[in-house]
C-alpha cells in the first residue's frame, strides 16, 4: 500500500465544494508539487490530509491508517506528517532554538538535552546556528520560514506538508527556503508542496499535480506536466505562469506594484541581475514615457492596453509585448521608434534587437541579449 491514498476526497464549505472527488497516491520519498489556480482547493486538500480540515465525504490512508475513520488517533497520526505554514507560526515569546525544542519535549518525550542537541543540527542544516539564541522578531522573514522549516523536521515526522511556504516572503527571500526545501527532496524525505513557485515543482518534485475543478486535473512527472501537458486547462496555466502580464488602464497607472510584480517574475525565473535591470528599463521607457505619451497626445480616455513579458529562464530570450490591438495607437511608439523624447529612444534602442508588429497590432521588442 502506498504510503498515502485519497480516495474520493470530498470537502464543502455551504454551497462551495472546492473538492469534489480527489484521488491521489503518494509514494515513501515522492516529492509532490500541487499547483494550480488560487482558490482552485490545494490548501484546503493539504489540510484535509492531516484533518486540520474535516473532509466532507472520502477516505485519507496514511501509512494503512484511515485518518477519517471515528476512533483514530489524530494527534498521533499529525505528529508523522508536520506541517510549514504561510506565515511561519512561530512562537514570538520563546528563542528560535527554544521553539524547536517544545514539542520534542512535549510530545515525543525527549529530554532536554536531546531536544537542545536534535535543535542545533537541524538549525544547522538549514542554515540558522548562529541564529539559535535570537527572538523571531529578529529574524527576516525568509530566515523565520527556515526555522519553521526545521521545527516541522524536529518532530522527525514521515510526511512534511508544505502550505505555499514561499508565499509571505520578499522576492530576494524566496530562493534561500526553496534550497532548503530542494536539499530536503534530495535527501528523500517525503514532501507534499503546495506552490507557486514553478522553478521547484520543476526541479525538485518527483512528480506534479495540477488541481481544478476540484479534482486532480492532471498528474505526472514535472517534464510531462511543464512540456507536455495532455489537457488543455493545464497548458494554459503551464503558460500564464511562465508569463508576467499586466494591464495599464489609466494614464495613471500603479508603477510600484507594476515593477515589483515584474521582480518577483524575474526572481522566479531566475534572471541574471543584468536581466533584471534590462527588462525594468525597459518597461519603464514603453511604458512610463512612450506609451503614456503617445495616449496623452491623442487625448485617449478610455484604455485598456495589455503588456506581456515573456523569457527563457535565467533571462534568455526576452520579449515584451504590447497589445494594441483595439486602439488607435497601432504605429506609434515604441514601434517606430520616433518621438519628442530622443533619450527614451535611444535607450530603447540600446535595449532592444528587433522590434515587430502582425497585423492584428501585437507589437513585440525582442531585447538584446545580455
Amino acid at each position: 500500500m502506498s504510503l498515502i491514498e485519497v480516495k474520493h476526497l470530498r470537502k464543502s464549505f455551504g454551497k462551495s465544494e472546492p473538492l469534489k472527488d480527489v484521488n491521489v497516491s503518494i509514494e515513501r520519498g515522492e516529492v509532490v508539487s500541487v499547483i494550480g489556480h488560487s482558490g482552485c482547493g490545494k490548501s484546503t486538500f493539504l489540510r484535509c490530509l492531516n484533518m486540520l480540515e474535516k473532509p466532507t465525504g472520502g477516505e485519507i490512508w496514511v501509512d494503512g491508517v484511515n485518518m477519517c475513520a471515528p476512533g483514530t488517533n489524530l494527534p498521533a497520526m499529525r505528529r508523522r506528517m508536520s506541517m510549514v505554514f504561510q506565515q511561519y507560526a512561530l512562537f514570538n515569546h520563546k528563542m528560535v532554538v527554544e521553539n524547536l525544542m517544545m514539542a520534542p519535549m512535549d510530545l515525543l518525550g525527549l529530554s532536554k538535552q536531546e531536544a537542545y542537541d536534535r535543535a542545533i543540527e537541524l538549525l544547522d542544516i538549514v542554515g540558522m546556528r548562529d541564529r539559535a539564541f535570537r527572538m523571531p522578531r529578529e529574524l527576516s522573514g525568509g530566515q523565520r520560514q527556515r526555522v519553521a522549516i526545521a521545527r516541522a523536521m524536529a518532530m522527525q515526522p514521515d510526511i512534511l506538508l508544505f502550505d505555499e511556504p514561499t508565499s509571505a516572503l520578499d522576492p530576494q527571500m524566496v530562493s534561500e527556503v526553496l534550497n532548503v526545501m530542494t536539499d530536503l527532496a534530495r535527501k528523500g524525505q517525503t514532501m507534499i508542496v503546495v506552490t507557486h513557485e514553478m522553478r521547484f515543482a520543476r526541479e525538485a518534485s518527483s512528480r506534479v499535480l495540477y488541481l481544478d475543478h476540484g479534482v486532480v486535473w492532471e498528474s505526472g512527472t514535472p517534464d510531462e506536466i511543464f512540456s507536455n501537458p495532455q489537457r488543455s486547462e493545464t497548458h494554459d496555466f503551464v503558460f500564464r505562469v511562465k508569463n508576467w502580464e499586466w494591464r495599464i488602464n489609466s494614464l495613471h497607472p500603479d508603477f510600484p506594484a507594476m515593477m515589483a510584480s515584474m521582480n518577483i517574475y524575474c526572481m522566479r525565473q531566475f534572471f541574471k541581475k543584468e536581466a533584471v535591470s534590462a527588462c525594468q528599463l525597459l518597461i519603464e521607457e514603453v511604458v512610463g514615457r512612450q506609451l503614456l505619451g503617445a495616449i496623452r497626445r491623442l487625448g485617449l480616455d478610455a484604455i485598456d492596453i495589455p503588456i506581456y513579458f515573456e523569457a527563457g529562464e535565467g533571462g534568455v530570450n526576452m520579449v515584451l509585448s504590447v497589445d494594441y490591438r483595439g486602439t488607435k495607437l497601432g504605429g506609434v511608439p515604441p514601434m517606430n521608434l520616433k518621438g519628442d523624447d530622443d533619450m527614451s529612444v535611444s535607450i530603447i534602442t540600446s535595449l532592444v534587437d528587433h522590434a515587430e508588429m502582425d497585423e492584428q497590432g501585437m507589437a513585440r521588442l525582442y531585447l538584446k541579449e545580455v
